[in-house]
């Protein structure tokens, strides 16, 4: 890991994603978490403060200790235990079938490979247990697609490896899940980064 990615793109994306628009989405669904969450990406712990009273332990997972840090204040005034696991979502460090619920907010776009990230997240997720996401990805306009497969490159260089063209709904569905409830639309963003993906999915097993 180089000096940006280690010292300067961690401090880029916690300020980037503290915004109104994003604070408003994760307020809609973070709370719907509950029992044992696994929390994927779990960034400078932005979400934590939107967890409600039936969380009753919270698995953080985050490659970047350096990220993690950023939100150690929020993660000290948590209502909740925390773990704080410093591995990716291709291997998740934790038993089958552990989790009553997972969450995963602005993350699917950078994990290098989604469908392995995906069926991890089905081993440990519980028989009934829900995925609730939030994610930025391709736009059904041609235009915007068009720019978003253009700019993609370039884009992954400076920002860590995001993607902003993946396919969510595709990608989820693909690797066995059932998505219950979607919500889909731009956000309060350039057109190319704030197609908005929100929903719950449970795995057909």
């Amino acid at each position: 890991m180089g000096f940006y990615d280690r010292y300067i793109l961690p401090h880029l994306t916690d300020l980037a994603m503290r915004n109104r628009a994003a604070a408003l989405e994760r307020a809609r669904y973070v709370p719907l978490a509950t029992g044992n969450v696994l929390e994927i990406g779990a960034g400078s712990a932005l979400n934590l403060p939107f967890y409600g009273p039936r969380v009753e332990r919270l698995v953080a997972l985050e490659p970047s200790p350096e990220l993690w840090n950023l939100g150690c204040k929020r993660a000290d005034a948590a209502r909740f235990p925390i773990e704080f696991v410093p591995a990716s979502a291709e291997a998740i460090p934790a038993p089958d079938r552990t989790f009553d619920s997972i969450v995963m907010t602005w993350t699917l776009c950078t994990i290098v490979h989604p469908t392995t990230a995906l069926a991890e997240i089905a081993r440990v997720l519980k028989p009934g247990g829900r995925l609730i996401f939030i994610e930025h990805g391709k736009a059904p306009d041609v235009r915007v697609a068009a720019w978003q497969d253009r700019l993609n490159l370039p884009w992954r260089a400076v920002a860590g490896g995001c993607n902003m063209n993946r396919a969510i709904t595709s990608l989820i569905a693909g690797s066995g899940f059932a998505i219950d409830e979607l919500e889909t639309g731009y956000a309060a963003w350039p057109k190319v980064l704030s197609y908005l993906y929100k929903g719950i999915a449970t795995h057909r097993r």
